[in-house]
């Protein structure tokens, strides 16, 4: 098999394993982008070879890598491109235009999100032409592959490969994982714990989760509240539980980097509560055995939620309602409060069978040889 060249927008920290992954199993060569966007990156001398390319804006939410264009074409001995599938970036364009004019048999395969299902006319002509450029896909859903089905794509060409943290690592962790009494002794009570882990931004709509506990104290049903992690709304949401007479039953516990204190949090929760677009969150909290409710409007979602399995690994609600939101929490208890061991093993078997580096590797094998 020949050399494959490989282009992302940032190095992203979370993406570290699979990306070494790939560097291991493959002839590679990498192409990222500099950016300042506060996302946490891994050390890309890791990697065999890499070269860091500047972000340049072009029109509107249009931008360039750089010298992509020119460093990637005149090299001769990449055999496949495997690209970050963002219609935003001009280079990529360009690139795969003039591979498809002057070398068409070298193989270009996108890695990309693929379908939200809210896109605009102009956003859709554009995504759809994008798309068509490359040889095959890889789709971080099945959900945004059935909507690009719909939309002409062949199947054939699109192949769903999800998403992953690092999963040796956690794994190494779950294995020591043990109940501990670390919310008895914070809290004073056994209450159900209900957890958020991540940025605490606007998008994630936390005060409904307040919301909508507050109103299950109101019917008698009190839970606890830890917010792990900081952000442009803490305050607001400090306030908000002040006002609502939560403060004894809520936990600010702030940034944790420490992957052993995460994982203890959040192996002894009972239930993740993610009312925004619920993401990687959902993956690191099913990791450690933690079921997610979030909403169930998948347009507006990441392609993460499909980790979530109806009455197994966690519920939806109505996007937007805080009364469906306590509905469903208030659910959720009734009907598996008393099978947490069964929930933890079914959010384990979820991650492991689909949700990992070794999953993506199986995927990418199958196509890329």
């Amino acid at each position: 098999m020949g050399k494959i060249c490989c282009i992302f927008n940032i190095p992203s920290l979370y993406r570290e394993a699979i990306y070494l992954d790939i560097d291991n199993t493959y002839d590679c060569e990498w192409y990222f982008e500099q950016e300042e966007n506060g996302i946490n990156l891994f050390d890309t001398n890791k990697l065999k070879s890499v070269h860091i390319l500047k972000h340049d804006n072009f029109i509107s939410r249009f931008y360039t890598m750089k010298g992509l264009v020119k460093m990637v074409w005149n090299r001769k001995d990449y055999d496949k491109y495997l690209m970050v599938g963002t219609p935003m970036c001009v280079s990529l364009w360009v690139l795969c235009i003039l591979l498809k004019i002057f070398h068409p048999r070298k193989q270009t395969y996108f890695w990309t999100h693929g379908w939200y299902g809210k896109e605009t006319f102009a956003e859709r002509v554009i995504k759809k032409n994008f798309h068509k450029l490359a040889d095959d896909l890889f789709i971080y859903g099945n959900y945004a592959k059935d909507l690009l089905e719909k939309e002409g794509l062949k199947s054939s060409k699109m192949h769903v490969i999800h998403n992953s943290l690092s999963y040796d690592v956690q794994i190494e962790l779950r294995k020591q994982m043990q109940p501990t009494n670390i919310y008895k002794e914070h809290f004073c009570n056994s209450n159900p714990v209900l957890i958020f882990i991540g940025r605490l931004t606007p998008v994630k709509q936390l005060d409904m989760f307040v919301d909508a506990v507050a109103k299950l104290k109101a019917e008698g049903q009190n839970y606890n509240i830890v917010f792990v992690g900081d952000g442009p709304m803490r305050q607001s949401l400090e306030e908000q539980v002040e006002k609502a007479c939560l403060k004894d039953a809520v936990w600010f516990y702030g940034v944790c980097y420490d992957e052993k204190a995460n994982a203890e949090l959040v192996f002894n929760s009972d239930l993740c509560v993610a009312p925004g677009n619920v993401g990687l969150t959902a993956i690191h909290t099913l990791m450690f055995g933690c079921p997610v409710v979030t909403h169930s409007n998948f347009a507006y979602q990441m392609p993460e939620f499909e980790a979530v399995k109806e009455d197994q690994t966690g519920n939806f609600f109505e996007r937007g309602s805080a009364d469906s939101l306590k509905t469903t929490i208030s659910e959720w208890f009734r009907l598996n409060g008393n099978q947490r061991e069964h929930v933890r093993k079914e959010c384990y078997k979820e991650i492991d069978e689909q949700w990992n580096p070794k999953f993506q590797m199986k995927v990418l094998k199958a196509v890329l040889g």
